[in-house]
């Protein structure tokens, strides 16, 4: 089950990050440039979790937390409020109004990542019992383990993200650059050679006794997990 997270952020530039991101690590996302439109989004469809931006027009974030937590169908939504404002008194009155957690800006991915993963194992933690299952492939996001065949496979960090994507679109194929740019990240250069020998390390590990070879080479296209071929 995806997540469902409800971006309330009006500068268009981060909204489009925080979407593309949050979309790449497997959550189902929506954007409201301001608070109305928020309120509206949050009751046509009641997210598992807010990113709630502190200076939204037409409506404060401020405001809109505490119409969240003034209604009792909502009260219990995890929020995280993103702000510019770094200022002490400032984080304490967004976590008083309401806010579960507290960012500021200028903040990075992995950081906001692990935030939205502790919030959910804290306060909804189904849902943050984040497994993937595909054919014999077992992949505990949280605990960090993979199985096979009901065999557990050790992957390094960078297998494992490599894996990650795999089983996020499986049966789809990728290029060399866009695994560099979906695993590694488009500001850190490696070369496209790099990813051959961690798909390597990934098929060597995969490997179990009695089953197929599930990372598919495409010839002039990329690398797809298939484990029909």
């Amino acid at each position: 089950m995806q997540p469902y997270i409800l971006v309330m952020e009006d500068e268009d530039a981060l909204a489009t990050l925080l979407q593309y991101n949050l979309e790449k690590e497997g959550y189902d996302v929506t954007v409201a440039a301001d608070g109305e439109e928020g309120m509206l989004q949050i009751e046509e469809r009641t997210p598992d979790l807010i990113l709630l931006d502190w200076m939204l027009p037409k409506l404060s974030g401020i405001e809109v937390c505490r119409r969240i937590r003034g209604r009792a169908e909502t009260r219990n939504l995890p929020i995280i409020m993103l702000t510019a404002r770094g200022e002490e008194t400032d984080r304490v009155r967004g976590l008083d109004t309401g806010a579960d957690d507290y960012m500021t800006k200028p903040f990075s991915m992995t950081e906001l990542t692990a935030r939205i993963r502790a919030v959910l194992r804290r306060i909804r933690p189904g849902l943050a019992d984040d497994r993937v299952n595909h054919a014999d492939i077992i992949m505990d996001r949280v605990a960090h383990r993979v199985s096979r065949a009901g065999k557990e496979i050790h992957l390094g960090p960078t297998e494992f993200r490599l894996l990650d994507h795999f089983l996020k679109h499986p049966g789809r194929v990728f290029s060399r650059e866009q695994l560099l740019d979906a695993v590694w990240g488009s500001d850190v250069y490696v070369e496209a050679r790099t990813v051959d020998v961690h798909v390597g390390r990934l098929r060597k590990a995969l490997n179990v006794e009695g089953t197929v070879n599930p990372i598919r080479t495409v010839r002039s296209a990329g690398y797809s997990l298939d484990l029909n071929n």
